[in-house]
């Protein structure tokens, strides 16, 4: 079992907080129209689109709201063509960062994409750059206050269930797994009454850089922050991890 990340739970709590941004449901909006114009709408033989369901109900969702995504998907009844982007750059310190976009004008979002590095010190790469650090993965969040498992039990059926590794942090178990083994992982977890909050496919860094500058950590999070922020991005991945003596600073 790994150790615990600090900047993986911080960034999990912010992910809750984020939640209840305005964008959020457009976000998910257009990732359910994605994923229902790529694989159908019917949610039972679309992983993607069963992902993002559960995404956007987690968020609290309105249900007509994610019936008129699935529709405009599977029916082609939405004018706009997303396409699926990721970006490639460099925030202060040399922290390697990944952006996943739905955009439906790459030129834009790319000029956006590169004003944003730049204003908040970082610096937008070409494609590649940071790319061969991370190794895309599925990533399961389990709460740890509604856990009925002792950890050495909750360890034996996450390794025999499929995945690969399970990181204990301050709040939550994170599962990691082979992206093709998430849904099994997933099932096993639910038919033994496992709580989850959260399955994605997400991009994990393979090695990590320890900020242990506050002012440096309060730029590269105002970076990731900004990004999140823009109405096209699905995703920010990160490489850096908060040294101790930030642990317990409000970022």
């Amino acid at each position: 079992m790994s150790g615990h990340s600090k900047w993986a739970n911080i960034k999990h709590k912010k992910g809750r907080a984020d939640a209840q941004k305005g964008k959020v449901f457009t976000k998910l909006g257009r990732e359910i129209i994605v994923a229902a114009r790529a694989g159908g709408g019917e949610a039972a033989n679309n992983f993607r689109l069963k992902l993002a369901i559960d995404r956007a109900r987690a968020a609290n969702m309105p249900n007509d709201n994610i019936q008129r995504a699935i529709q405009k998907g599977a029916g082609g009844g939405d004018g706009s063509q997303y396409e699926e982007l990721r970006y490639e750059g460099y925030a202060p310190g040399g922290v390697a960062v990944m952006v996943n976009v739905l955009t439906d004008n790459r030129n834009r979002t790319a000029g956006e994409m590169r004003h944003i590095f730049s204003k908040n010190g970082g610096n937008l790469g070409e494609t590649g750059c940071v790319g061969w650090m991370f190794k895309e993965k599925g990533q399961l969040i389990l709460p740890k206050e509604e856990m009925n498992q002792s950890e050495d039990d909750l360890m034996l059926l996450v390794l025999d269930s499929g995945a690969e590794d399970l990181i204990s942090e301050d709040e939550h178990y994170q599962v990691l797994t082979a992206p093709e083994d998430m849904e099994q992982v997933r099932q096993t977890l639910l038919e033994n009454s496992v709580p989850l909050d959260e399955a994605q496919v997400s991009l994990i860094p393979e090695n990590t850089v320890e900020i242990a500058d506050e002012e440096q950590a309060r730029k590269i999070i105002r970076l990731i922050d900004s990004l999140e922020d823009h109405e096209d991005v699905q995703g920010v991945y990160v490489n850096f991890e908060l040294a101790d003596n930030l642990a317990e600073q409000d970022f």
